[in-house]
């Protein structure tokens, strides 16, 4: 490691403030960015904690919608009984990342192999900063990019609650990263169908499935599709094309479990 400044403000408005130093980095659970540091690919001159901030810790639920602070760990979501986002943080790493990682900073990591983006996306979730509210159709904007301004802070995560759910993923046994992971969910606006693990252009919905969906609400109308392996990572963990299987796969699952 090397010498940078540390600060834990109690306040998002303090945070924001320390933000404004130069150089300096919001942490999270630190997750990703501690192991980035050490490997001396990242080196902010100062990390600005999060986890201090009373307000952006806890889950509620009132009028249709789940409200998950920006700092609440993975642990505490999956312990709130929240059905399909409950079952998604519990299968996140292992518990010393559950305990440590928030749902904060794996949405502005955004990494193509995280499993919160794809809740987010299917759900119709809604990113609220310290600045605005971001739709989740326009947060993400490819591999470990989102729409995040310099500085700007995720306090908080609305998802409507949907009238079914499911999150179907194929791990990595190490990591436990999905190589793929698809969220299915049904509400009175329709399907949406959101694919994580699988793209190099990171979490994305698949439209066609959605559309079958909308027809018939059962695995069988997956039956004439096709997942395009172009476009799909690569790596020694499996072919753009075993990947492209495993989505279609996963979408029926992931059906059939809601």
């Amino acid at each position: 490691m090397y010498n940078f400044e540390f600060e834990k403000p109690s306040t998002v408005a303090e945070a924001v403030s320390a933000l404004a130093f130069d150089d300096a980095q919001a942490l999270g659970g630190g997750q990703t960015l501690i192991p980035t540091m050490k490997a001396r690919l990242a080196s902010p001159g100062k990390l600005v904690s999060l986890l201090g901030i009373a307000d952006m810790v806890g889950v509620s639920q009132a009028d249709g919608v789940v409200t998950i602070g920006g700092a609440t760990t993975h642990a505490e979501v999956a312990a709130a009984n929240l059905g399909a986002i409950s079952m998604l943080a519990g299968c996140i790493g292992d518990p010393s990342v559950r305990n440590r990682g928030t749902i904060g900073g794996s949405l502005a990591n955004n990494d193509p192999s995280a499993d919160y983006p794809a809740a987010v996306l299917a759900l119709g979730a809604t990113i609220v900063t310290n600045a605005r509210e971001i739709a989740a159709d326009d947060f993400f904007d490819g591999m470990f990019t989102t729409a995040l301004d310099e500085g700007e802070i995720i306090t908080a995560v609305r998802f409507p609650v949907p009238d079914a759910a499911c999150y179907q993923k194929f791990e990595q046994p190490a990591s436990r990263f999905a190589l793929a992971g698809v969220f299915v969910a049904k509400s009175d606006d329709g399907v949406r169908v959101a694919v994580t693990g699988a793209s190099e252009e990171g979490v994305h919905r698949w439209s066609a499935a959605e559309e079958a969906l909308n027809a018939n609400f059962s695995a069988d109308a997956l039956d004439g599709l096709s997942v395009s392996p172009d476009g799909m990572i690569a790596d020694l963990h499996g072919s753009p094309a075993y990947r492209a299987n495993l989505v279609k796969v996963l979408t029926g699952r992931a059906v059939t479990g809601c």
